[in-house]
């Protein structure tokens, strides 16, 4: 059932509503973050990760089915509003640059309503383009458009369900993601900040979904994380995506069924950073260490559709 309006909150303790920060989010808005969803810092320079070949886990559900109607819902954005319209600027910001952000990507990100919109019928839509190349990437002329959203000092947070409901764009190259960073990395850096992916697609894994963990002394290739086999190509449908996320402990859950789990003893001998608040993002990547070639038959434009992104917190966390 749809919440009514496109934006619910209610405090509870660890939730943190951050006022707005003047300036941001528009075309004169400065990226809020310096990491990719691999946890790659952003710079002209930075080296970027090697790619990845994940051993997917067995498609068999590997724990039991999570009930979110037990934890209150403190905060959603829904999505509700006319076609064409940008998301609650009170709530998101738009990073936007194409350095490559860290990982090579092959992407602008910009503001632009063909790349980031509503559609009229409760859906977010970050919608990746074949750009004409006015735009400058590290590498040259830019390919492609895209977006990239954070709540980045609007909305963070410290433990909760934090579940979305999304459509992956389908095609080798593309790479969305729904994660979380620590909301310190602008003091400690990353990967200290801590990075928590909540899923990761990547297009040329068409089957697959990738839950991990990126932090000190286990980032990149190493970060902890397993891939999850739908059995059948993600992008067929909509999907949801959920962390319950609590003291010590991350477990993701895709359509309900958890299929991984992560505590300290997982980090050791490295530091477990996911016991202080965070901020979420929104983004559809192209190309990079993890995303890969895009390959010739993938076809632009490619969307992902988000119908809701939720936050639910119980006593307990």
């Amino acid at each position: 059932m749809r919440l009514s309006g496109r934006f619910h909150a209610a405090l509870l303790p660890g939730l943190l509503l951050v006022s707005a920060v003047s300036g941001c989010g528009g075309t004169t808005g400065q990226p809020s973050a310096t990491a990719g969803p691999t946890g790659a810092v952003e710079s002209p320079s930075a080296t970027p990760l090697p790619p990845v070949t994940p051993s997917p886990t067995a498609s068999i559900p590997a724990g039991p089915t999570s009930d979110p109607a037990t934890w209150p819902l403190v905060w959603s954005d829904e999505f509700d509003g006319p076609a064409g319209s940008p998301p609650d600027r009170a709530t998101w910001l738009y990073d936007i640059g194409g350095s490559g952000w860290g990982n090579d990507e092959r992407q602008f990100y910009t503001d632009y309503p063909e790349n980031v919109a509503l559609d009229g019928n409760g859906n977010l839509l970050l919608t990746a383009r074949a750009s004409d190349g006015s735009l400058g990437c590290h590498y040259g002329p830019c390919e492609y458009t895209s977006g990239r959203l954070t709540t980045n000092g609007r909305f963070e947070f410290q433990y909760g369900r934090i579940e979305a409901r999304i459509k992956v764009p389908v095609g080798a190259g593309l790479w969305p993601a729904f994660w979380m960073l620590g909301a310190d990395i602008g003091k400690v850096g990353w990967p200290a900040s801590g990075e928590i992916d909540i899923m990761e697609y990547v297009g040329r894994w068409p089957n697959w979904v990738l839950g991990t963990l990126h932090g000190p002394g286990y980032y990149g290739s190493s970060g902890i994380g397993v891939t999850f086999d739908l059995g059948k190509p993600v992008a067929d449908d909509f999907h949801t995506f959920a962390i319950e996320w609590r003291p010590g402990r991350v477990t993701w859950f895709v359509d309900g069924v958890q299929y991984h789990e992560a505590t300290p003893a997982d980090a050791e001998p490295s530091k477990w950073v996911f016991d202080h608040p965070f901020f979420l993002l929104l983004n559809v990547a192209v190309g990079g260490t993890l995303g890969g070639p895009v390959a010739p038959e993938t076809v632009f434009p490619q969307t992902m559709a988000v119908d809701y992104v939720r936050v639910y917190q119980d006593a307990g966390s």
